[in-house]
């Protein structure tokens, strides 16, 4: 089956595009070792090192592997999820559960190493907090997670933060369904207020053990709610 030369422009891309098409409709079954680099520049009319990124690209998505001395060889007909992909198509509760261990961590280091500017982020975050209180869910879910954020930056931490801003499209559009449907805010418009101020004195006091417990605390609380919910 001719692989057929390509259009200029991007090359890479339509390389790795029409390999890929090659591996998902079988034509490369898992196992097979791809023909050589000159042989698929030929068939492509494309340079070796456009074909070599190509495969690259492949590598990437997790459709093929080189071997050192072998060649490369087909490992899976269909790409690798991506995580952002993932997470969108998880349930919030498994969400939520990963959600707690980077946070809970994440207290513990804030108590240790936040700085001035951190505290001070973080009293104001709370005061916004407060403040969404009087508006609506989607309002307090965004300052309870600007309030949240603020403590994972304090953690200065850039993985955690990481962790915690891939988490943040899917626990916003939990948390605002949750207090739709919970109506939490109807009798409390500042639910978890407490805790959250309690969060915040831990930290700024330099108190880890606290930091956590009282986190840990009011996640464990929210997850209850959620898979009640489920």
């Amino acid at each position: 089956m001719p692989l057929g030369a390509l259009r200029p422009s991007p090359l890479v891309e339509q390389a790795a595009q029409r390999l890929r098409d090659q591996i998902t409709a079988g034509h490369w079954p898992v196992g097979t070792k791809l023909p050589g680099e000159t042989t698929l520049a030929r068939e492509l009319g494309v340079g070796r090192s456009t074909v070599r990124e190509a495969l690259r690209a492949l590598a990437g998505a997790g459709l093929v592997r080189p071997r050192h001395g072998a060649g490369v060889f087909v490992i899976a007909t269909e790409p690798a999820e991506d995580w952002p992909a993932r997470l969108r198509r998880a349930a919030v509760t498994d969400v939520y559960e990963v959600r707690m261990g980077v946070e809970v961590q994440a207290a513990r280091l804030a108590a240790r190493r936040r700085t001035d500017e951190d505290v001070t982020a973080l009293r104001a975050a709370l005061e916004d907090r407060r403040t969404a209180a009087a508006g609506d869910d989607a309002g307090f879910v965004d300052a309870d997670i600007a309030l949240h954020a603020a403590v994972v930056a304090a953690a200065h931490n850039p993985v955690l933060t990481g962790l915690f801003t891939e988490f943040l499209p899917v626990l916003r559009e939990g948390l605002v369904t949750l207090l739709d449907l919970t109506r939490l805010r109807e009798e409390d418009p500042g639910t978890g207020d407490d805790t959250h101020a309690a969060l915040v004195h831990a930290i700024a006091g330099a108190d880890p053990d606290r930091a956590a417990a009282v986190l840990l605390t009011e996640l464990e609380r929210t997850l209850e709610l959620l898979r009640e919910r489920g």
